[in-house]
């Protein structure tokens, strides 16, 4: 029986009292608790026990709650540090809401709602990037909107460090992000920077207001390769009431070459909040959408090498690590 096994509601860690047990991953499971010494409500985050015997996903785990500790903003969710404690875990900021992912089940949500969402996450990752940290996992499962729409930032597991310059798990899998979602840099294995959260948010922000995603294929390299070779349906074609100018601000954080998309946060949520001001260029991605380039093996196969590279080399430090 594993020390997570043990934890049931009214057992206490430290000065922590266990409530109720919220998710479980494959890595941590998390606990509603309360703080005994002042009744403060937190989320406990506990590594499961393989986890700590596994050298490199443990510094992850380290790693995650030191970025955290660092960054104090009301659009990111704190982890709390600084106290002796018996084992390892993360005391975390107890956040009410709900995932963007389980608001976007029920589809598309209202344009003004999408704007002041976008506007938000984007504050934040304005935060994290003037501290430098990437977040290189952005999607919906990482927001947390409560019942007046703010906004909290959640789960920096893949996040990078700048200040860093360890080689580490998270380094390495800082490419690998969410299909869905991950920049045509880190597809090309690339580790990425602000500007792969920026594009990102561009995915987000598309799907929010269209109800679905501007990439598609039938398998995760699929995705992932659709976005290197062709350009999404306009998003004023699926959803009509978009219009030009919200459809620019879309095409530029979405743009293929991170040197053309926005540079920062505050660029991309400036132009949400002044779209009367935003020019609509000439496009490629509206006159040539529909001229699908298809997936060749050749393709395929070059994208899949370069994107298993960062798990080839994570696969080798595990080998060695263990051999040590």
């Amino acid at each position: 029986m594993g020390f997570l096994d043990t934890i049931e509601s009214g057992s206490q860690i430290d000065s922590y009292r266990i409530e109720e047990p919220v998710a479980r991953s494959g890595m941590a499971s998390i606990f509603r608790a309360t703080d005994v010494r002042d009744n403060r409500i937190v989320a406990l985050k506990i590594p499961h026990p393989d986890m700590e015997a596994d050298p490199i996903l443990f510094d992850r785990f380290q790693r995650e709650a030191a970025i955290g500790e660092k960054l104090n903003h009301p659009m990111v969710m704190r982890v709390f540090g600084g106290e002796k404690r018996s084992r390892v875990y993360m005391v975390m900021e107890w956040c009410e809401g709900r995932l963007l992912r389980e608001i976007l089940s029920h589809g598309r949500i209202g344009h003004d709602r999408a704007l002041h969402i976008s506007v938000k996450v984007l504050d934040a990752l304005e935060y994290i990037h003037e501290q430098g940290v990437v977040h290189r996992d952005l999607k919906p499962e990482n927001i947390m909107i409560d019942e007046n729409d703010n906004v909290k930032l959640i789960d920096f597991g893949i996040a990078g460090d700048g200040a860093a310059r360890r080689l580490t798990y998270a380094n390495f899998t800082a490419t690998l992000g969410t299909a869905d979602y991950i920049s045509p840099e880190q597809v090309k294995g690339k580790r990425g920077d602000g500007r792969s959260d920026i594009y990102a948010m561009g995915v987000i922000l598309y799907e929010m207001l269209t109800g679905r995603l501007p990439f598609s294929g039938n398998s995760p390299m699929e995705v992932m390769n659709d976005r290197l070779l062709n350009y999404p349906v306009p998003p004023s074609l699926v959803e009509p009431r978009i219009s030009p100018q919200m459809q620019e601000v879309l095409y530029r954080a979405l743009e293929r070459d991170p040197q053309n998309r926005y540079a920062h946060a505050r660029e991309f949520a400036h132009d949400l909040q002044h779209l009367d001001e935003v020019g609509v260029e000439d496009r490629l991605e509206t006159r040539e959408w529909n001229k699908r380039k298809s997936h060749t093996s050749r393709q395929v196969a070059y994208y899949a090498a370069l994107a298993l590279i960062p798990v080839v080399i994570l696969l080798l430090m595990v080998l060695v690590s263990r051999h040590r």
